[in-house]
């Protein structure tokens, strides 16, 4: 009650002194609240290792939650010394007890090969507990197995099945590769509108490379009227996000003056980019570009491409 001032004003320093009560004499509930508290600095200054403490002797107990939480610290090195093996134990304890969070987590690790051998049938295998329980980032990954094949026969029309539960939640990633099915007519008749309507909710959310095929769709007339200005308007923010084929995109329509007015430089500079990124067509059309451009305006778009800053966190620029 003193913990989310239920009753009563919010006192975390009082909650503190009834959990750590409860807690000692070995109250499960009590040992997660109290660990919660020093994890989050709720009443007492923020201690991992006496967060670690508490999660354990609740963990120890068969604690999901205190599982769970035991598990991030070791995979963290967060109050204890960081420790793969250990962290896999718990996620394992917790994941099977049906926590969804650590089911997921495992499917990750298992996917990546983060602190475990590289395994896609032991992802597929979390996933599809987490995805069965109406997570939407499971479903979406699940999604994922079936359409490349990734420890699992290929099927586009399973994949179709689990992106659709997961875009019905709104998950980004799932409305753009269902997006990608219809636009491919994998798994699902072919449906240039059906591409457009999910590609265009996960651009609308920011994703990349939707707002990218939403575009290339726009400039090809394929599911919507042709729109070169529409389209360089989602090539320009999938570009604007480093995105190098919406780069090269770009690129293309200033250097051909479709939707925008013809211009060498920005044409060279986002050609550069996407180039500077690995993009062949990028490379291409920025030598065709370099061809029809004084060494004044080469050098300028050289120096926008040097300055160009991406508007997304955690994005590391190309080498130009």
């Amino acid at each position: 009650m003193y913990h989310n001032g239920q009753g009563v004003a919010r006192d975390y320093k009082e909650a503190l002194r009834w959990y750590g009560l409860a807690a000692e004499q070995g109250k499960v509930e009590a040992q997660v609240n109290l660990g919660v508290m020093y994890d989050h600095g709720q009443g007492v200054p923020l201690d991992d290792k006496e967060a670690v403490r508490w999660f354990r002797l609740a963990a120890e107990q068969g604690a999901a939650l205190a599982q769970l939480k035991l598990a991030t610290k070791y995979e963290q090195g967060k109050g204890v010394p960081q420790d793969s093996k250990e962290a896999v134990r718990w996620y394992s304890l917790a994941a099977n007890q049906g926590d969804v969070f650590a089911q997921v987590s495992l499917g990750i690790m298992y996917y990546q090969g983060q602190l475990v051998p590289q395994d896609y049938k032991e992802a597929v295998k979390w996933y599809r507990l987490a995805a069965e329980e109406g997570d939407a980032d499971a479903q979406s990954s699940l999604g994922l197995m079936y359409g490349e094949g990734y420890g699992i026969t290929q099927d586009y029309k399973e994949a179709a099945k689990w992106y659709r539960l997961a875009a019905d939640q709104g998950n980004a990633t799932a409305e753009y590769f269902l997006g990608v099915l219809y636009d491919q007519g994998q798994g699902v008749a072919q449906d240039y509108k059906e591409a457009v309507r999910w590609y265009r909710l996960a651009a609308d959310q920011g994703d990349a490379s939707a707002q990218h095929d939403l575009g290339s769709l726009y400039s090809h007339g394929q599911g919507v009227t042709q729109d070169y200005k529409e389209a360089v308007r989602w090539y320009r923010l999938a570009a604007q996000q480093g995105d190098a084929s919406a780069q090269a995109d770009l690129g293309f329509m200033y250097g051909e003056g479709r939707g925008v007015p013809q211009d060498y430089i920005q044409a060279h500079m986002w050609s550069n980019l996407a180039g500077a990124s690995g993009d062949a067509t990028g490379m291409r059309n920025r030598d065709i570009f370099a061809g029809k451009m004084t060494p004044d305006q080469i050098a300028e778009a050289q120096r926008l491409a040097r300055e160009w800053k991406p508007k997304t966190r955690g994005y590391k620029p190309p080498q130009l």
